[in-house]
């Protein structure tokens, strides 16, 4: 699980400082050419494990490497883009794990292409708010992919490395607004902390010109990742169980961010146990074995939002 940020970083090259947004991109297209050619940094953990691995590339193999990247949410769409980039002209963008886009790059060819990471801790030195705003989401992330693999799992989906995948990169977009536009991200904060009512979608339109899911898929297009990871994170899709699966994990893993007492919580196990097809009772003793792996892991470090966790290797039938 990625270190907190109290912990030294890796020995980096000396980077310029970061250029950060202070005003919107006055449409969509506008922001998906800035954050299509934008730097993305990695968390901290993330770029000190992947030198340690470079320090002895001769004994990495797809496995060591894919514990590290799936880790993380950034790195993980570096890679599903970079591999995108590879493909021949006309080729399929068919589903890839973390591991099989690893064994198509190549080992060598993957440390050439990644050299030392940039961090996040680094990037947001300046915006510790902006800081722990994107710890929020990436600890929402982990938890989000937690609960799109366990429904998956349980519902027998043959996709259910996809639906973690598109459960775990759903807030990317935002990520991103945080990561190069801090202020403007932190004005939608303070903007939803003054006014509860105040619906996501709505904010962002009113600070940023754009709806920030629809930047997501605007920018999975343009990336050209795999078909169905685009198609299972479309919520216009939602009448289809593995995008069910993911809109779900993704609502409960908001409206749990700060506990299980939200108000909007008994709806959504009562639409879990209907997709999962269980009673609710069984459903909401399952969602909190799928969670306590995560929660565990968050109160050892330290933390209760803490930074993403890795999909877990227990069995999450209920």
């Amino acid at each position: 699980m990625p270190d907190t940020v109290n912990q030294p970083e890796v020995n980096t090259p000396t980077w310029p400082p970061p250029t950060h947004l202070e005003t919107p991109w006055p449409h969509i297209g506008a922001w998906s050419h800035f954050f299509l050619n934008a730097e993305i940094p990695v968390l901290a953990a993330t770029a000190r494990a992947l030198e340690e691995l470079r320090a002895n590339e001769d004994d990495v193999d797809a496995n060591r490497l894919t514990t590290v990247i799936q880790a993380d949410p950034l790195m993980t769409l570096k890679l599903l883009s970079r591999i995108a980039q590879l493909r021949r002209p006309g080729a399929g963008t068919e589903t890839e794990s973390i591991t099989t886009a690893l064994v198509m790059m190549g080992i060598a060819p993957f440390f050439r292409h990644f050299g030392p990471q940039r961090t996040v801790e680094e990037w947001l030195a300046g915006y510790p708010e902006a800081l722990q705003g994107l710890q929020v989401l990436l600890t929402r992330a982990g938890r989000a992919g937690q609960f799109a693999l366990g429904f998956a799992l349980h519902r027998g989906d043959t996709d259910a490395t996809v639906i973690h995948q598109a459960a775990f990169l759903n807030d990317f977009a935002e990520m991103l607004v945080w990561l190069h536009a801090p202020t403007l991200a932190l004005k939608i904060q303070r903007a939803q902390a003054a006014d509860t009512t105040l619906r996501s979608n709505a904010a962002q339109r009113a600070v940023l010109g754009v709806d920030i899911s629809d930047m997501r898929q605007a920018l999975m297009k343009l990336w050209q990742l795999p078909e169905l990871l685009v198609s299972i994170s479309d919520a216009r899709h939602s009448d289809r169980p593995n995008v069910q699966c993911v809109l779900l994990a993704v609502r409960l893993a908001r409206h749990t961010a700060q506990g299980w007492d939200n108000a909007a919580v008994p709806d959504d196990v009562e639409d879990i146990a209907r997709l999962l097809n269980a009673p609710p009772r069984v459903a909401l003793a399952f969602l909190h074995k799928i969670d306590h792996p995560i929660l565990e892991a968050a109160s050892i470090n330290g933390q209760r939002d803490g930074l993403a966790a890795p999909p877990p290797e227990t069995n999450t039938t209920p």
